[in-house]
């Protein structure tokens, strides 16, 4: 019978959670970078022309 390599297994488990985590971070900077670009049709309103 075979044993079983714990820590190998442990090594993925590891290696599984720490590229999720990133995946993760990765989201939510492109979020944070979509709600923080202007659309292009919008002026900010120290730009805007008053009449």
């Amino acid at each position: 019978m075979t044993r079983d390599n714990y820590s190998y297994k442990k090594y993925q488990k590891e290696l599984a959670r720490k590229k999720k985590a990133e995946e993760k971070k990765q989201r939510k900077l492109e979020k944070k970078a979509t709600e923080a670009a202007p659309e292009p049709g919008d002026v900010p309103n120290d730009q805007a022309v008053l009449e």
